[in-house]
């Protein structure tokens, strides 16, 4: 981010805001903050906008629904109707199903994953409309996959690599 134009008002008292304006980043602030809280306010809302442009970008292909559909078609003979996206605000787990909503959100973090890996997250939470919890049944499923074993591994190698960079 290029150029940020800071926003200072008496009236906002706990809220901050941001917007683009042409090539500017206005960020919005309470009057009165700090210079550190005052940056560490504008540094979150820069990463925040990043984080949801490349979300933006991710899903306006298209290319992770066409993917979950023939994963669909594969597995469940196209029977699974649901809503999938990349969201920028999971950094703990790589997928979530909301089964009742059939609502599919994975981590952009795993946009950048290999494709196989990829398709096992999908399946993986493709499944979970079927069987909401981790059941052999589940896992049965699941399994199905040739490269599961693989892509499990690599999850956990990626995990484990997380966690001692923390």
């Amino acid at each position: 981010m290029n150029k940020i134009k800071i926003i200072r008002s008496n009236r906002r008292k706990k809220t901050v805001q941001a917007k683009k304006i042409d090539d500017i980043f206005h960020v919005y602030l309470p009057n009165g903050l700090s210079s550190a809280d005052e940056q560490k306010l504008v540094e979150k809302m820069v990463t925040q906008w990043e984080r949801q442009k490349k979300k933006r970008q991710l899903n306006s292909d298209n290319q992770l629904k066409l993917r979950a559909q023939k994963i669909n078609d594969k597995y469940f003979h196209g029977e699974l109707y649901f809503s999938i996206e990349f969201v920028a605000n999971q950094q703990k787990r790589f997928g979530s199903c909301s089964p009742h909503t059939k609502m599919i959100r994975i981590s952009d973090r795993v946009s950048g994953m290999p494709h196989w890996v990829q398709d096992y997250i999908i399946l993986h939470e493709l499944t979970h409309l079927v069987y909401p919890d981790h059941s052999p049944t589940f896992w049965e499923k699941v399994n199905e996959y040739r490269l599961t074993e693989r892509a499990r591994g690599y999850l956990i190698a990626v995990g484990l690599d997380d966690e001692i960079n923390k």
